[in-house]
């Protein structure tokens, strides 16, 4: 039966099926158990659960995520949140340097089931140093996964498949996402993991995005398709391991590229995505890849600035036009 939830129940039902489903499965973090997650991620699972498998931490992201890797070596299934990727990289020793290199180190003889969830991105004045992205640092690390559940019904899959995972997978949740609204059907089976999804269809562009971009996107493609213009839109679900075989037939078909990412351009995953479609791509395409980010700046706290640093639905509608009205490439 499909229902309409906001993102952050998707996520909570999804933990409390797993906190449920296997006694190894426990969370930890920064005001998860009694204030119930800064999101309401974790609403209700300590009344359930109990502080054994809903753990509070102290302020100090290096140890408790430290402490989960630990757990996972142990056997057990630790999903650690953290209350923002800003303060992720307090943590990136247990991250990058244990998490995502006991299984290669130790030939395999250890598995590393740790989830570690992170909201992010731009999100009503919260100013340079909470306002941050990020992935692509995370992408640029072997050994971790990297999930970007756009959508309910996402969050639920992804979350489970995560946490049922040996390896280790970062989940990175928009903040802006928490409080949307989707269909969640919990009895639909789920793709895989880092399948990437057309979420709309169309035959004279392809635009690539994941998060919150995938809104923004969907909403400027409904806007060009009123003008004769239509859009396919990509949601990528994953950005470690990214699901090529989906991009690249859809570019052989509509012969554009466009990728749409909230974080900035230079050396960032919207990069990533324009190269990797260019060298599998490069005869099919009828333009140069473009790529619209957000500005080359830290995120201004001024609401006015702050809109104007990231993409906005008008400006992906504006990108679309020029590329096929054969603007400059900028």
């Amino acid at each position: 039966m499909t229902e309409e939830v906001f993102y952050w129940q998707a996520l909570n039902r999804a933990l409390d099926a797993e906190l449920a489903a296997d006694d190894a499965v426990f969370v930890l973090g920064e005001d998860v158990g009694l204030y119930g997650g800064s999101y309401r991620v974790t609403e209700g699972l300590y009344a359930k659960y109990g502080e054994w498998r809903v753990r509070d931490t102290p302020i100090s992201e290096g140890s408790f995520t430290g402490l989960g890797v630990g757990a996972a070596l142990a056997g057990m299934r630790p999903v650690v949140e953290i209350m923002t990727i800003n303060f992720s990289l307090l943590a990136l020793d247990a991250i990058v340097n244990m998490a995502a290199k006991v299984p290669f180190m130790s030939g395999g003889q250890f598995p590393m089931p740790l989830v570690v969830r992170m909201p992010g991105g731009v999100a009503k004045q919260l100013a340079a140093q909470h306002s941050q992205r990020l992935e692509q640092m995370y992408m640029n690390v072997p050994g971790l996964r990297l999930a970007v559940p756009s959508t309910p019904q996402d969050a639920w899959w992804q979350l489970r498949q995560a946490i049922r995972s040996d390896e280790p997978i970062v989940l990175l949740e928009h903040e802006l996402l928490y409080f949307s609204k989707g269909p969640l059907d919990v009895t639909a089976g789920a793709p895989p993991m880092h399948r990437a999804a057309v979420r709309r269809k169309g035959a004279d562009l392809t635009l690539v995005a994941w998060s919150r971009m995938v809104d923004l996107s969907l909403r400027a493609a409904g806007r060009l398709a009123e003008q004769g213009i239509e859009v396919e839109v990509i949601d990528l679900r994953s950005l470690r391991p990214i699901d090529w075989d989906t991009c690249a037939e859809s570019v052989q078909r509509t012969h554009n590229l466009l990728v749409v990412e909230e974080d900035s351009g230079f050396a960032g995953a919207g990069a990533e995505v324009v190269a990797t479609l260019g060298e599998r791509c490069f005869f099919d395409l009828d333009a140069p890849p473009r790529r619209l980010a957000a500005e080359e700046l830290p995120i201004p706290y001024n609401r006015n600035l702050e809109a104007a640093c990231i993409p906005t639905v008008s400006g992906i509608v504006q990108t679309v036009k020029e590329m096929l009205e054969g603007g400059e490439n900028p």
